[in-house]
C-alpha cells in the first residue's frame, strides 16, 4: 500500500540556496544514471538511421525541398522523438521505484517536485544532443530554407519538453512504463487521435505539426491549431503531467 513521504526525524526542509543546489546535484545523478550504454547506443542508432534517411531523401529529392523537410521533420516528431523521450524519461524516477533505490532519496527533507523537475531536466539534457540536434542537422541537409528549419527546431523543442513531463510522470505512476508509453504513441497519437476532434486535441503530435504548419505554410493533417496554441498547449500539458508526478511521488511507497 502506497505510505506517504517521511522526513528524517530532527531535520528541517532546506532553504532555497540550498534547494538549489539539492536540484543541480540531483539533477546529475539522474542524467548518469538514465544515460547507461545500452540506451545511448539504442537511441544513437536510430538516429544515425535518421540521418541516413534524411540523405536519401535529399539525394532523390529535386523539387520542393521544404515539403520534403516538414514532412522529415514531422516523422522524427511522430516517432524518433517521442520514444527517445519515453526510453530515458520513463527511466529516469521509474527505474529507481523498481529497484527500491528511491528510498535513498527521502534521507533528507526535500520537496517531491525537486526529483521531479531533475528528472524532466535530465531527460531535456539527454534528448537534445542525442536526437533533436541530428534531426535539425538533418533536416538542413534536405532545406536549408530559415523557416523550415526555425519549425524543426521549435516543434522539436516544444516537442521533447511535453513528452518528457508526459513520460516522466509515466514512470512514477506505473511500474514498467514503456509499454504505456508505447500504447500512447502508436495507438493512441498513431491512429486513435486521427480519428476524431476530442482525441486529437489529447494528442501532442498534433499541435507540434500545427507549428510545422504555421511556420512554414505546408499544410499536414491535424496541423489545425495557430502557432501560439501549438506552443502553449504541449507545454501546459507537460507541466500538468510534472505536477501530477510530484503529488504522485509525495504518496509512493519507496521502502
Amino acid at each position: 500500500m502506497a505510505t506517504p513521504q517521511t522526513h528524517v526525524p530532527g531535520a528541517t526542509a532546506p532553504q532555497a540556496p540550498q534547494l538549489g543546489r539539492v536540484l543541480r546535484a540531483e539533477y546529475w545523478l539522474l542524467l548518469r544514471s538514465v544515460c547507461t550504454r545500452g540506451r545511448l547506443i539504442a537511441i544513437g542508432a536510430l538516429a544515425m538511421l535518421s540521418v541516413l534517411t534524411a540523405l536519401i531523401v535529399r539525394l532523390g529529392n529535386e523539387h520542393d525541398g521544404v515539403r520534403a523537410g516538414v514532412d522529415y521533420v514531422n516523422t522524427n516528431v511522430a516517432t524518433l522523438i517521442p520514444v527517445a523521450v519515453l526510453v530515458f524519461g520513463a527511466a529516469t524516477i521509474g527505474d529507481l521505484i523498481d529497484d527500491g533505490s528511491l528510498v535513498y532519496l527521502w534521507l533528507r527533507p526535500i520537496p517531491t517536485w525537486v526529483h521531479v523537475v531533475a528528472a524532466w531536466a535530465a531527460t531535456v539534457t539527454v534528448v537534445v544532443p542525442l536526437v533533436l540536434v541530428p534531426v535539425v542537422a538533418s533536416t538542413a541537409m534536405i532545406d536549408t530554407s530559415a523557416s523550415l528549419l526555425g519549425a524543426a527546431v521549435l516543434g522539436g523543442l516544444v516537442a521533447t519538453a511535453a513528452y518528457s513531463g508526459i513520460f516522466v510522470m509515466l514512470g512514477v505512476r506505473f511500474r514498467r512504463a514503456l509499454p504505456w508509453g508505447l500504447v500512447y504513441i502508436l495507438i493512441w497519437e498513431g491512429f486513435i487521435a486521427s480519428a476524431g476532434k476530442t482525441a486529437t486535441k489529447l494528442a501532442v503530435r498534433s499541435y507540434v505539426r500545427s507549428i510545422l504548419t504555421s511556420m512554414t505554410g505546408v499544410e499536414l493533417k491535424l496541423g489545425n491549431y495557430a502557432l501560439w496554441v501549438g506552443i502553449t498547449v504541449p507545454l501546459l500539458a507537460g507541466a500538468v503531467a510534472l505536477l501530477y508526478a510530484s503529488r504522485r511521488l509525495a504518496k509512493t511507497d519507496v521502502a
